[in-house]
């Protein structure tokens, strides 16, 4: 794990902050400290103070940035298994994220997107991202993006948030359709080589998270019919039969509650995810299948993935770098190119890639070729 002193290049923990052990100390100390105000239900307003100690490595840059900040929050709910769609028209990215965590209070539904507000007081979470748990990432989310709602949840219920982004104004990858594969570096590594979009981020995530989360990703009738798909084979499934109130069960399960074809179109507007009576008829009829792990279809294992490990590390002659180093790296290398693209006019095809032998380490940009 990185030292903190390495988190700094976007306004990250203040200079000076002498190591991890002493930021959890800072974070353990008197909760008066730390706490502007109390909200109820676990959730807190942190003070400004304790909030910029917990500010990630990065802000929100691109709509890739967008997704896994609501990941990484799907996940420190408590999530095992994070639904995905999105979708593009003209101008508009939309994004919803469904997932089987522990949900949010019906009165902290619009509040959760304020400033320092998080129910994470004592759980700082460090991981290959920055640190989570300051209170940022959904008020990031929300002033970043067109609208930002949570759209379906309930306590221990999961949720459904929704994301709608101008692409005009935040920035997304050219190539939103192209999965990553596992694949040899120059030096003989194996690497995840393809654009670093949405699909790649997500991949990344579940490669890092699994087995305790799983991530699906794809259309909004895609997650519908793989919502219904889980609820179908939980070993509880009978208990659906006898729900009158959709809002009692948990946001993954209430797409197996419909009966026909205007209740499931319905039910999935209510979820953030608007599909036609007739799309609904075909996840009804079997027509639309529903997704495999993003994990199992990258590595080609089908039901839960398999445990190969994807090294983005190392040449067997010499120096060797950790995958989360090079990750940080290539990141890094990526953000300086922006003096160029501005420059120039120019782009990256994908992100750039570090090859390391015994004695120098080179660094390659891909540009994207010209129309």
């Amino acid at each position: 794990m990185a030292d903190l002193h390495d988190i700094s290049e976007s306004g990250g923990v203040p200079s000076g902050a002498p190591s991890l052990v002493d930021f959890v100390a800072q974070v353990s100390g008197d909760t008066a400290v730390r706490v502007e105000e109390s909200l109820g239900n676990g959730f807190v307003r942190l003070r400004v103070g304790e909030a910029e100690r917990r500010q990630a490595k990065h802000d929100i840059r691109c709509i890739e940035d967008v997704v896994i900040e609501m990941l990484r929050n799907s996940r420190d709910a408590g999530a095992h298994r994070i639904l995905v769609a999105t979708s593009r028209e003209s101008d508009l990215r939309s994004l919803v994220v469904l997932d089987d965590g522990s949900g949010v209070p019906d009165s902290m539904r619009e509040r959760i997107f304020d400033a320092r507000v998080t129910s994470k007081l004592d759980t700082v979470h460090m991981d290959r991202w920055g640190v989570h748990g300051r209170g940022m990432a959904l008020f990031s989310i929300r002033e970043n993006t067109r609208s930002a709602h949570v759209m379906a949840t309930g306590m221990g219920l999961g949720s459904s948030i929704r994301v709608e982004a101008d692409a005009t104004k935040l920035a997304e990858r050219k190539d939103q359709s192209t999965w990553p594969t596992v694949g040899r570096g120059d030096e003989g590594q194996q690497q995840l080589k393809g654009p670093h979009n949405i699909i790649r981020t997500c991949c990344e995530f579940a490669l890092e998270e699994r087995p305790d989360c799983e991530v699906f990703l794809g259309s909004a009738a895609d997650v519908i019919a793989t919502a219904r798909a889980l609820a179908d084979a939980s070993p509880n499934r009978s208990r659906l039969l006898f729900v009158d109130d959709p809002n009692e069960v948990s946001v993954i399960e209430r797409p197996a509650l419909a009966a026909d074809a205007r209740e499931l179109a319905e039910v999935a507007a209510s979820l953030g995810l608007p599909i036609s009576e007739r799309t609904a008829h075909r996840i009804l009829a079997g027509q639309i299948k529903p997704l495999r792990p993003v994990a199992s279809r990258l590595l080609h294992h089908g039901g839960t993935p398999g445990q190969q490990e994807v090294d983005l590390t190392r040449d067997r002659r010499g120096l060797k770098l950790s995958p989360d180093d090079v990750d940080e790296f290539s990141r890094v290398m990526e953000r300086a190119f922006d003096l160029i693209a501005e420059r120039y006019y120019v782009g990256l095809s994908s992100e750039p890639r570090i090859n390391v032998t015994r004695d120098k380490i080179t660094v390659t940009f891909d540009l994207e070729k010209e129309d």
